[in-house]
């Protein structure tokens, strides 16, 4: 996968964090220069201004949603002071932060999207494993999506999550789960961060259960980075059904994020367990 894909997914999947272009061209194998070089000629935008414009244009949209507390938005955009953050929001949009929040909207700024990722689907899937999964139940946080939107708050909800991983009470093993169900006809659908749990513990608020039954699975591996996966998903129901016979059911779809897959990374291997009928 081409390093500038790598870097979009990077910066995607740790908005929250201090992050220099170092450490960006590291997790992408490259060095800065090449990089730098790469994502200008690819996208005709420097990276860090990339970044910084992405950071701030999140802002925008949760103070316009009634976020009142200003100086934690900064912080987490990677500004030191609410005076620092003002002077970077006012540079971008020519508007200050409380404007915006004061307006209720973003129709008059320019908001910095995230650049779309390759999806194209992969055509040399290697043929998958059936199993019958047993019924379990996750928890974790759900969010709603469209399948035409970059998967932007897909990973702000990982980042979201990853703090409770390992004390959710009932926690069962350390595997985490992506499951995706509820899709409707115009391609919405909810997303669980989530973990396997036993019993009924209580849940740190803002987490709900997913009851997953008994069904049968097709189970795929996804390899190399994960900016990649809807690219191996996309193959699956593109090629891989028309041409097996099988059909897909009305059930979770699940990514299984194990041990042989790196989140600061985005490298390794996932599962992708689609439900079939039997």
């Amino acid at each position: 996968m081409d390093p500038v894909t790598k870097a979009i997914w990077f910066v995607e999947a740790h908005s929250r964090e201090m992050l220099s272009l170092e450490e960006i061209a590291d997790a992408c194998k490259v060095s800065p220069f090449h990089l730098t070089r790469a994502f200008a000629a690819s996208t005709g935008l420097s990276l860090m201004r990339y970044l910084r414009a992405r950071r701030l244009s999140e802002a925008a949209l949760q103070l316009a949603r009634g976020n009142l507390e200003i100086l934690p938005l900064a912080l987490e955009a990677g500004y030191g002071s609410h005076e620092a953050f003002t002077r970077a929001f006012v540079e971008q949009f020519a508007l200050t932060p409380e404007q915006v929040r004061s307006q209720g909207h973003t129709n008059n700024l320019s908001l910095v999207r995230e650049i779309a990722m390759e999806s194209a689907p992969v055509s040399d899937l290697a043929p998958p494993r059936f199993e019958t999964l047993k019924p379990m139940v996750l928890a974790g946080l759900v969010d709603r999506h469209n399948c035409q939107q970059p998967p932007t708050g897909i990973s702000d909800q990982w980042q979201r999550f990853a703090p409770y991983f390992g004390t959710i009470p009932g926690q069962t093993g350390y595997a985490a789960y992506g499951a995706c169900y509820n899709f409707d006809r115009d391609g919405n659908f909810d997303y669980m961060c989530s973990v396997e749990i036993s019993g009924s513990p209580d849940l740190p608020k803002g987490m709900t259960t997913l009851n997953v039954p008994e069904h049968k699975y097709a189970v795929f591996t996804h390899r190399g980075h994960v900016a990649g996966i809807r690219s191996t998903i996309s193959g699956i129901y593109s090629t891989w059904f028309p041409e097996s016979g099988h059909k897909p059911a009305e059930a979770p779809m699940l990514e299984r994020y194990g041990a042989e897959f790196n989140p600061r990374t985005g490298m390794g291997a996932i599962e992708l367990w689609i439900p079939i009928q039997s």
